[in-house]
């Protein structure tokens, strides 16, 4: 037969500020008594009877909040250090320590025997000490050996084990379940005997396909919200594509690597002294030939003997005879010498024709290479056409980078769509299969649901003689939804349990069809509920402290705290309500006594 698995002693290292709480195995009364006449009316006494489930919950390593009244007040309380006493499944016994000054660094023992006190053990008597406050709960979830909550911790269940006023305002929504759905549904799922890994997984497939939707959006909102088709992107790089490597042809024609400058520069220079030599050359020798054209038109023989004859006879002399003979042979002469010179000149000539016609030839040709040089030196040509395409091949490549980019985001776009097509099938499979088990934990009586919810009915129908109905079903998106009634006599769901104090019996009465539900698994036995009897008429309550009785014979160890104005009316002289041994902590307004810590209020 398994352990206890229930509380045993809550104490502190100064005991007269913090007397220690002896649990027993069964009913475990916090009781405050309200003695001054004066409180009677007030709506609360700060006696410290819902300070126990705290103090219980920091000692199971609850994280560190700020506007706890441990940390709140730490000047008040860093003296203090904290132990409790929890029974194991083997029989044996774990005490926790946990200080306020270090509330991060936690010591654990087993031992035997209960009721032990190692407020003043050196650290080197635990087990463990000094435990990082992660790694600490990490072995306290393996010491307790709470291995029905699986796959999940020990702290996820602490919330229906540990009910504190302002956890009865949802009967399955805790106020430490502050999350998202998918943080806690699994779990209680998991505790009613439901396949919790479906919706789990359910929970990340939606997760996920919100993630992968997400993604696809901030996509289409990067390409402008039009979205093009791939084909249509992919034709227009190809086309921009093939035009860039055009261009890239065209400006590796204008190579000069090659060249260089300075030569060529020279060589200009080179070219313009030959041009001038050329010149030059030219010059002289046009002068030369005018000067041959002048000799050749000034040789002719320009005397004519019959007009000269004409002008001696009008002169009165006689040109006749001997004087007109040898005129004629000094002009015979004059005409022989004046015809042999000019073939001199006229070869010259041409000589100088052939000359001028070559070098106006080679003049042509250098003016076209000067021309050429001139234009590769200053650039105004060649390097304005390469800066023209440069920049037009800029452009185009900014062009196709943009296309790119918009490429991989429509590849991008559609690989998403496959996933979330792929995502939405997966969860729609996952919502079928969720569905098919919960209908078939309904439909089984002999399920952990059905069993829940047969002692669930059992309790609230013992305590108000009403009907509940504690019913599991998933929705349209294949969430789950837990709801817990009260029938009226026809059977339906009356709006009875929406008011405060019918809503928390429901939360006791569910709390205890859980535990009695597995209490043959290594799951906790104890429940702690703050005020669980105000709001209730004297016979209910008297109908409900029955039922806690019960459940306690049958293994549940219940903690419960009261106020004694909330004790059923006894007659006078009657049997008192509770056993002494079952009140294990009594609080009054009586002074500083009679609060759980026996120190001015704070």
């Amino acid at each position: 037969m398994l352990g206890r698995m229930k509380l045993s002693k809550l104490y502190s290292n100064t005991p007269l500020n913090f007397g220690p709480v002896k649990f027993i195995p069964g009913l475990n009364v916090v009781l405050a008594e309200i003695r001054l006449p004066e409180n009677r009316k007030r709506d609360t006494h700060n006696l410290g009877k819902t300070t126990v489930g705290r103090m219980l919950d920091f000692c199971f390593l609850a994280g560190r909040d700020p506007k706890f009244f441990l940390f709140k007040h730490a000047d008040r309380f860093n003296n203090f250090v904290f132990f409790l006493e929890v029974e194991l499944a083997d029989g044996s016994f774990l005490t926790i320590r946990r200080s306020v000054a270090e509330a991060s660094k936690i010591a654990f023992k087993k031992h035997v025997a209960a009721n032990q006190d190692f407020s003043t053990t050196a650290d080197a008597a635990w087990d463990h000490s000094d435990v990082p406050f992660e790694r600490a709960r990490e072995l306290l979830d393996s010491l307790l050996d709470w291995r029905a909550l699986k796959p999940w911790a020990y702290r996820k269940g602490l919330g229906y084990l540990l009910r504190s006023q302002d956890d009865f305002r949802d009967v399955f929504h805790l106020r430490r379940f502050a999350g998202v759905h998918a943080d806690w549904k699994p779990f209680l799922a998991h505790i009613l005997g439901f396949k919790a890994e479906l919706i789990s997984r359910h929970y990340d497939k939606e997760r996920e396909l919100a993630e992968k939707q997400a993604t696809a959006q901030t996509i289409r909102q990067e390409l402008g919200g039009s979205v093009e088709d791939a084909s249509k992107i992919d034709g227009i790089l190809l086309l921009k594509q093939q035009e860039a490597d055009k261009k890239q042809q065209l400006l590796d024609a204008f190579d000069f690597r090659a060249q260089d400058k300075a030569q060529t520069k020279q060589l200009v220079e080179e070219v313009d002294d030959r041009i001038g030599a050329l010149n030059a050359r030219r010059y002289s020798l046009t002068q030369n030939k005018k000067k041959i054209v002048s000799s050749l038109d000034e040789g002719q023989i320009l005397f004519n003997p019959d007009e000269a004859r004409k002008l001696f006879l009008e002169a009165g002399v006689l040109f006749e005879g001997q004087l007109k003979k040898d005129y004629q042979q000094l002009i015979s002469f004059n005409k022989a010498i004046t015809d042999e010179r000019r073939v001199y000149l006229q070869e010259e000539r041409e000589e100088i024709d052939a000359e001028l016609k070559q070098i106006g030839t080679e003049l042509n040709t250098l003016g076209k290479r000067r021309s050429e040089m001139l234009a590769f030196l200053s650039g105004t040509d060649a390097f304005g056409k390469y800066k023209q395409v440069s920049a037009e091949l800029v452009t185009l490549r900014a062009d196709i980078t943009s296309l790119e980019r918009q490429r991989a985001f429509l590849h991008r776009l559609q690989e998403l769509r496959t996933e979330i097509r792929t995502l939405t099938e997966e969860r729609g499979r996952l919502q079928s299969e969720i569905e098919a088990d919960v209908e078939a934990q309904n439909a089984d009586k002999m399920s952990l649901f059905s069993t829940i919810r047969l002692f669930f009915n059992e309790i609230v129908e013992e305590v108000v003689d009403r009907k509940a109905l504690l019913s599991v079903s998933p929705n349209k998106e294949g969430h789950l939804e837990f709801r817990a009634e009260i029938l009226d006599e026809a059977g339906n769901a009356t709006s009875a349990d929406l008011g405060h104090t019918y809503r928390k019996l429901l939360c006791v009465a569910f709390d205890m069809a859980i535990l009695r539900a597995h209490l043959h698994e290594n799951f906790p036995r104890f429940v702690y509920h703050d005020g669980v009897l105000e709001s209730l008429d004297d016979r209910k309550k008297e109908n409900l402290l029955t039922v806690i009785r019960r459940y306690t014979s049958l293994g549940v160890q219940s903690i419960i705290t009261l106020i004694d104005s909330d004790l059923p009316t006894r007659a006078e002289g009657g049997p008192a309500f509770f056993d002494d041994s079952e009140i294990v902590l009594l609080l009054h307004d009586e002074g500083e006594n009679g609060r759980l810590f026996r120190m001015p209020g704070w």
